[in-house]
């Protein structure tokens, strides 16, 4: 199958992360909602794999664009396919087109609430508490309360009155222990009550309370040699401990806001939109704002705010946003959250705005990377005040433990990309201990000469790992060669991420958030990655060396399949020439006897005096 290039750039950037993808046609119109645990992998599937079902053909050529909500979990992407195949009913979704919604838990209001599951919320007095994707994982909570707490699970009209009455007789859910007999009075309204608090406290994930006050219980039975009850009460907590479900984007208690959140780079920002109802995301939406004049992003939030809600005809009457915005809005809440459900559903707005950051300089990059490349060049240019653009640039890394096998890595970038074929390792020649600052003088020093000696092109911009010392050390090796004003140089030192220059004890100004900062970083991790390999590939070589790759013609691969024949040098030393033969050949075989051979020549016997 062809794969449009506009698609395979996306399927290139699509995150490893649970999420929504929506395929949408060449009228923007969403055809299709599905849910993943890895998004790369499970939309590649549907290009990369050869497909048979008709429908799955017709939809892919009819797919024009592809987008992507990012979620915390699986179980999150569920619960926001359904509810956006629901606001959208795409065209390729009608197995799931019918009227079937998740579960909720129901809280009735009555003088002895129940607890239950139900698909229908008719009931506008009770509290619900969902929705749950999975009806395992609810019954598993409704089982876990109910255990707890043993709420009545009968539908009778219980009131303090008809129980003093004595209207109603013991049913089995009391004679086994499921119940405490509420419609007996001998439970009392207040203790029952209690426990319902406890239980929404549980469903609600504010357990650290329940198992406080559970602990405290235990610990007053056991100091009054009540065994059993204490024994209960530990029961109840181990089984609380082994329960943990709390959805990050669906909780009931939020019922209708707007959640908005924004990053930026040097010239546009990026605004993610949530519209929550009833707890579940039913809306998403990114959009960009490209800055025109020396605008804010708090004027870029306000603006995208205004458009977005026009978009969506949205009338939440709360805005949640990231930082204070200096605005009155008529009749509606903004919201700075702190550790709360609706700071998560926060948070989760600005990792979306980010993944769409990304994918919009990555279009850029794809559409005219003529364009781009000019851009990301002249940027890096004005950014480190090079008298070129860094179209040649190259990075180095010393990599060693403890002094053992050092080596240097040099890799090289080309238009801000990786030219594999012009990485170099350095093997270290004159330094014999750890020591950074001199094994960068020699590397720098080796790498210049030699260009120098066969006159070659010097790159535009070289960049080393580490601060000061190791600056110092690359420019005086620099020096000696006599282009320390022909080669600019500059750090990046590990822990702010700072860039330094040659004599300058302050460091340069880069925009963390630049182009230039994540070039120059991702040259320093490429150098890390590089020449850690290479460091561990020697280390590796030097430790599996054996007495036998020390003859003459024979290497690793024929020494371990002796060791492995033979298990040790001593037994094949003993070894003779057939059995070698068998194992590596007649050729091998007879070098290695021979080398043994010669080595083990019997000595003269010692003559008795006479």
């Amino acid at each position: 199958m062809t794969i449009d290039p506009y698609i395979a750039s996306i399927l290139e950037r699509l995150p490893d992360n649970s999420g929504v993808y929506r395929y949408l046609d060449k009228e923007k119109n969403i055809i299709y909602v599905g849910k993943a645990k890895n998004l790369r992998r499970r939309v590649g599937s549907y290009f990369y794999k050869e497909q048979d079902h008709p429908r799955i053909l017709l939809l892919l050529k009819h797919t024009s664009d592809i987008q992507f909500t990012i979620v915390d979990t699986e179980y999150d992407a569920l619960l926001l396919e359904s509810n956006l195949i629901k606001e959208y009913q795409p065209r390729y979704n009608v197995q799931l087109k019918d009227d079937k919604t998740y579960p909720w838990l129901c809280l009735t209001n009555e003088q002895f609430p129940r607890l239950y599951s139900t698909r229908r919320k008719n009931d506008e007095n009770a509290r619900y508490f969902g929705p749950y994707a999975s009806v395992k994982i609810m019954n598993t909570l409704l089982d876990t309360v109910t255990e707890l707490y043993h709420l009545r699970g009968c539908k009778l009209d219980l009131t303090e009155e008809h129980i003093k009455a004595g209207k109603y007789k013991a049913c089995l859910n009391f004679h086994i222990k499921k119940c405490l007999g509420i419609c007996l009075g001998k439970q009392s309204r207040e203790e029952y009550l209690d426990n319902v608090q406890q239980i929404v406290n549980i469903i609600q994930g504010n357990t650290a309370s329940v198992l406080h006050k559970l602990k405290k219980e235990m610990m007053t039975y056991a100091q009054e040699m009540a065994f059993e009850k204490a024994h209960a009460v530990k029961l109840k907590i181990l089984l609380l401990e082994k329960y943990q479900a709390k959805s990050t984007i669906v909780n009931f208690t939020i019922s209708n806001i707007d959640v908005f959140n924004i990053v930026e780079d040097m010239s546009t920002a990026y605004v993610c939109y949530f519209h929550v109802v009833n707890g579940a995301i039913i809306k998403t939406q990114v959009l960009s704002v490209k800055y025109q004049l020396n605008e804010t992003i708090e004027e870029a939030l306000l603006y995208a705010i205004v458009e977005l809600r026009k978009s969506a005809r949205s009338k939440a009457p709360e805005i949640v946003v990231p930082f204070p915005l200096d605005i009155n809005i008529n009749e509606i809440i903004i919201t700075v959250p702190k550790h709360n459900d609706k700071e998560k559903l926060l948070h989760l707005a600005l990792r979306n705005a980010t993944a769409y950051m990304y994918e919009m300089q990555k279009q850029k990059e794809f559409s005219n990377p003529e364009t781009h490349k000019k851009q990301l060049l002249e940027g890096m240019q004005s950014d480190l005040g090079l008298p070129h653009p860094p179209v040649h640039i190259e990075c180095f890394d010393n990599s060693n433990i403890q002094g053992s096998y050092p080596v240097a890595a040099m890799v090289c970038f080309r238009n801000g990309k990786p030219s594999k074929k012009e990485y170099r390792i350095f093997n270290i020649q004159t330094v014999n201990k750890p020591d950074d600052f001199s094994t960068m003088r020699e590397v720098i020093k080796r790498r210049y000469s030699r260009l120098l000696k066969e006159e070659s092109l010097l790159p535009d911009l070289i960049v080393v790992d580490g601060g000061k010392g190791q600056i110092s050390a690359a420019y005086s090796a620099l020096k000696e060669l006599n282009l320390e004003e022909k080669i600019p140089l500059i750090g990046i030192a590990k822990r702010l991420e700072e860039i330094y220059r040659p004599n300058d004890s302050i460091p340069l100004f880069v925009d963390k958030k630049s182009e230039t900062q994540r070039i120059i970083q991702h040259l320093r991790d490429e150098a890390h990655r590089f020449g850690i390999m290479h460091h561990r590939q020697r280390r590796d070589k030097s430790m599996t060396q054996t007495e036998l790759t020390c003859i003459t013609g024979i290497g690793a691969f024929t020494a371990e399949k002796l060791l492995t024949a033979f298990r040790s040098v001593n037994t094949i030393k003993k070894a003779s020439l057939e059995e070698l033969t068998i194992i590596i050949g007649k050729d091998k075989a007879t070098t290695v006897y021979n080398y043994y051979q010669t080595q083990e020549s019997p000595e003269s016997p010692e003559e008795e005096n006479s």
